[in-house]
């Protein structure tokens, strides 16, 4: 079995008066510190898309005109979705770097520009002091952060997959997709704080700006541990390999297509229970801060969830344990919604634990997956583009629909079904796929 953590001479076909070895610092890459900078990038990464979700009604009040609450929450909602349609251009762009210039690269310059823009959204003006100005700064600084996650949360799955042992490639590079709960549950936890201990209009006139502030350490942080990396010996063939973007990228449509299959389920279902549904009971509720702390703590159960799914993926099967769980989220998803949308906070926080453990487990192993079916050429660009493309279309916009849904039929459990939908395209995708775990990562 190669190893896929050493380098390896590889004859550069392109141009042959090329050396036929590729250098790396003389160290191997350790899958420890490998996780952990998959990890804290993410932690920024979706801390500050939890955080802007979870106060997307105070936002909306302080960024757009006062007509009336569904408008606003409605307004705030779609600039929710734009961040996810401008993953597609990070994608296409960043999985350039990643392909052409390295994946460390690609993990440095991602990390950079969602700092710098979460940052400026911490401090800038409202509509009541610059007027229209106000929604357009939002919106852009909302596409940069969605520009920077189209391609950092494939482009770290990318790295930590390839800087793995086959036999542990699904736990490896669920370090990935903890980094994203993570990140959760610290935007989730700090929600409930700003809510407990502020007044409603100080946490709408300032309090929601403070935790876009406080992730700057997170930036520092990432940043500073991922500018010592060393590159993967995959990485480094696919610089060399230098394939045509557009035909390679055309070539991968039946991995695209499969990456639909595998993905949009799980994350309309993660952000329609995390995201839609604490922040539509904390609309509702008087005390509506209690069911922001209900969802801190149903997170963990997704922590926890991640690197088992990775570990038994590992162990019986991507392609076989990811089909289980789809049917079991298709089963629970509609019983689950019901009680966390009529239910007490007890109730609440049984039923997202309920959603919790499928969804964290797929979550968990999907990353492997994915790389494992997309060929090194154009691996991360074109693994970018299917994902952020999926999630544009399945997890971003899900909570716009889902209040749109509601508003029209006027069924609170209309999101249900469209979760439901997209189970049952999932398994008639993913049905006739064969196994991933043993394919080698290097072709």
């Amino acid at each position: 079995m190669k190893s896929v953590g050493m380098p390896r001479k590889i004859p550069d076909t392109a141009n042959p008066a090329a050396p036929t070895s590729l250098q790396t610092s003389g160290e191997r890459q350790s899958a420890l510190r490998a996780a952990l900078a998959g990890l804290i990038g993410n932690v920024l990464e979706w801390f500050d898309f939890a955080v802007y979700g979870y106060f997307a009604t105070d936002i909306g009040r302080q960024f757009f005109p006062k007509s009336n609450a569904t408008a606003q929450q409605l307004l705030a909602f779609g600039v929710f979705a734009i961040g996810f349609f401008a993953r597609p251009v990070g994608s296409v762009v960043l999985g350039w770097v990643g392909d052409r210039i390295g994946r460390r690269a690609l993990l440095t310059l991602s990390i950079a520009l969602m700092g710098g823009a979460t940052l400026v959204m911490g401090l800038l003006p409202t509509y009541a002091q610059i007027g229209l100005g106000a929604p357009i700064l939002l919106v852009t600084m909302r596409v940069i952060q969605g520009f920077s996650v189209g391609g950092e949360f494939t482009g770290s799955m990318v790295f930590t997959t390839e800087s793995s042992s086959p036999l542990m490639r699904g736990l490896v590079s669920s370090s990935t997709a903890a980094g994203v709960t993570i990140g959760f549950i610290l935007g989730s936890g700090s929600a409930w704080a700003i809510n407990a201990l502020l007044r409603p209009e100080h946490v709408s006139n300032w309090g929601w700006r403070v935790p876009f502030l406080a992730s700057v350490f997170f930036c520092v942080a990432g940043w500073l541990l991922r500018s010592g990396l060393h590159e993967t010996a995959e990485g480094l063939k696919a610089t060399q390999i230098r394939p045509p973007l557009i035909s390679s990228v055309i070539a991968d449509w039946k991995p695209m297509l499969q990456t639909f299959g595998i993905v949009a389920t799980t994350n309309a279902a993660y952000y329609l229970t995390f995201t839609y549904m604490v922040e539509r009971r904390k609309a509702l509720a008087p005390q509506g801060s209690v069911f922001l702390l209900a969802n801190t703590l149903s997170l963990l159960f997704v922590l926890l969830a991640k690197p088992f799914g990775g570990w038994l993926s590992d162990r019986i099967g991507r392609r076989r344990l990811m089909l289980i769980l789809m049917f079991a989220m298709i089963a629970l998803i509609y019983p689950a919604f019901q009680i966390m949308f009529l239910g007490t906070p007890r109730q609440f926080i049984l039923a997202q634990v309920l959603l919790a453990i499928p969804i964290g487990m797929a979550l968990g192993l999907q990353g492997a997956m994915l790389v494992e079916i997309f060929p090194l050429r154009t691996r991360v660009t074109s693994m970018s583009i299917a994902y952020s493309v999926t999630l544009a279309a399945a997890g971003g916009t899900a909570p716009l629909v889902s209040a749109w849904l509601i508003e029209v039929l006027g069924q609170p459990l209309a999101p249900a079904y469209y979760v439901m939908l997209h189970g049952i395209i999932g398994l008639a995708i993913m049905w006739p796929m064969k196994e991933t775990n043993c394919r080698s990562l290097d072709e």
